[in-house]
Order: structure tokens, then C-alpha cells, then sequence
């Protein structure tokens, strides 16, 4: 009698990455080679770069919709890491996407990484998912235009969307992540009586939550992509300054932040926040490797 055919092997899901860039790379590295992996990109320069990392790279440009061709064919799942246009109220970028995915029928799941900042300020206070957004500038309302299309999205197609609300990302080796440099810079920050709660990640801990939020993420939720740390901006500052031997930044008034600092500098210097993670943790149920920034801090200068 002969043998029995060896068992089929199962077809391994495809993940495509949309703004492959240093979040979207972490994410690569963490999934390959379990998931077929997919990533857009609008520069041809960048296909030997991700082709290198494991994944096949698709040439399209969000700005430019025809380019974007039968997309929805070809993935399981979608991590949406391409941020919205400079200017404007809305995200068009996102729209043009989520037509391109509703043309193939194929996509199951997509995870988003929004922004903390459709809060708006909200005075220092601690708080979970289901707070209101409340953005203060267009930056942030074409964050939450963006989240409210891939919501209808999600119900319309029957696709499980996850929307991760992020903080300021850090890391040693992400380009322009340490605060090593604005320290380098001496760009002041607020004197402590004014001075704003701000929040954290760690770029590797969100990688890992992007991940956790392919496999476990519940449809149409809202997560905060946040580590433990409650610090105000001066004081994360000061941190680095000793943790890298350096001076602790110059602090200014708000009235004087107001006539020397840039109208972005002084946006995020005007919103104060505290974001609870408790629902990162127990429906993601990840750990994270850094919990506060000061462990951050010190594995980024002993590697």
C-alpha cells in the first residue's frame, strides 16, 4: 500500500504593511517569517531596502489612488502605519486605502495607528478609551477623521478594525527618537508650574502591541498604545539630561514659550494628558519590556 500523502501545509496569512517605515520595519521583524508580509511604498528606492527585511514591496502612492490597483486582494490583514497629508482637515489618504481594500473583498482585520492627540488638551487628567475626542488643531482632526472612516469601514465591509491611540514614540535607534538630541538642541521646556503631563512608548513595546493587536484585537476598538510612566515634560527631560550627562533644558513661562517657541513646539506644550493602559493590557494582554521611560532610557544607552 502506498504511503499517505505528507498534510498540506497551511497557507501562511498575509500581512500587508502600509508606511513600512521604523515602526512598520519592527513589526516586519517580529512576524516574519510566520506571516506573508506585504508593504507599500511610493519611493522605488525603497524596494531593495524591503525586500532585504523579508518583505515583497508594492510600489503606490496613497496620494494617487489608480495607483493602488486590486489591493484589497491581496492581504488577510492590513497594519495602517502611512500617516495623513501635512494640511487639511481630513485624511484622504486613509479613503483612497479603504476603497482599494473594499475592491478585492479579502481583508479581514486592520489595525491603525492614530494619535493620543485627538484628546486635545484635557487639563492633566487620567483617562481610559472612553473618553470623547476633542482635537485642538488639524493635525489631530485628521487623525479622527481617519478613525471614524475605518470605523465605518469596519461595519459596513464586516472587517475588524483596531484603532491604536499613540503617544510620543521613542527609542535609541529610531531616527530623531531620543530625547538626546532636542537636549543636544537646549530647546527649553515649560517651567514646572506650567508644565504639561505628557505619555510614552517604546518603539519595540509598540511593535509588539501592533502584533498583539493583529491577533487579539477586539473589532471596532479603541486601544491606548501607552506605557505606565506619569511624568510631565520637564521632568522626562531632566531624566534624560542625567540619565546621558548632560544639562537639564532651560525652562520658560507660558507667556514666554508663547513669543520664542514655533506654533508645532508649542502645540505639544499645550496639552496635558494621562492615558490609562489598563485595556492594552487586558485585552491584548501584552507585557510590556519597558513600563516606564526611565527603563527605556537606560536599555537605549547600554545598547
Amino acid at each position: 500500500m502506498p504511503a499517505p500523502p505528507p498534510p498540506a501545509r497551511a497557507r501562511r496569512p498575509t500581512l500587508l504593511i502600509v508606511g513600512c517605515g521604523d515602526v512598520g520595519q519592527r513589526v516586519l521583524r517580529l512576524v516574519h517569517p510566520r506571516w506573508r508580509v506585504l508593504a507599500l511604498t511610493s519611493s522605488p528606492a525603497r524596494v531593495p531596502v524591503l525586500r532585504a527585511l523579508g518583505a515583497v514591496p508594492l510600489v503606490g502612492d496613497l496620494d494617487a489612488p489608480a495607483t493602488l490597483g486590486r489591493l484589497g486582494g491581496l492581504a488577510d490583514a492590513v497594519l495602517h502605519l502611512a500617516p495623513p497629508p501635512a494640511t487639511g482637515s481630513d485624511d484622504p489618504r486613509t479613503r483612497a486605502l479603504l476603497r482599494a481594500l473594499a475592491r478585492g473583498g479579502r481583508v479581514r482585520r486592520v489595525v491603525y495607528a492614530s494619535t493620543s492627540g485627538v484628546y486635545g488638551d484635557c487639563g492633566g487628567a487620567r483617562f481610559d478609551e472612553t473618553r470623547a475626542v476633542n482635537a485642538g488643531t488639524d493635525r489631530a482632526r485628521r487623525r479622527v477623521d481617519a478613525e471614524a472612516q475605518l470605523r465605518w469601514f469596519g461595519r459596513r465591509c464586516g472587517v475588524g478594525v483596531t484603532v491604536l491611540r499613540i503617544p510620543g514614540i521613542y527609542a535609541a535607534d529610531r531616527p530623531g527618537g531620543h530625547p538626546r538630541e532636542r537636549l543636544l538642541r537646549g530647546t527649553p521646556v515649560l517651567v514646572a508650574e506650567d508644565d504639561v503631563y505628557t505619555n510614552h512608548i517604546h518603539a519595540d513595546d509598540l511593535a509588539r502591541t501592533c502584533v498583539a493587536a493583529l491577533h487579539r484585537g477586539a473589532p471596532q476598538r479603541v486601544i491606548h498604545a501607552s506605557d505606565d510612566s506619569e511624568l510631565k515634560m520637564g521632568a522626562y527631560f531632566d531624566l534624560a539630561a542625567d540619565l546621558c550627562g548632560l544639562p537639564h533644558p532651560p525652562r520658560l513661562t507660558r507667556g514666554e514659550a508663547a513669543v520664542q517657541l514655533s506654533p508645532m513646539q508649542l502645540s505639544f506644550m499645550s496639552e496635558s494628558r494621562r492615558l490609562d493602559n489598563a485595556r492594552l493590557k487586558r485585552e491584548l494582554r501584552l507585557r510590556l519590556n519597558y513600563p516606564t521611560v526611565h527603563q527605556g532610557l537606560v536599555a537605549g544607552l547600554a545598547d
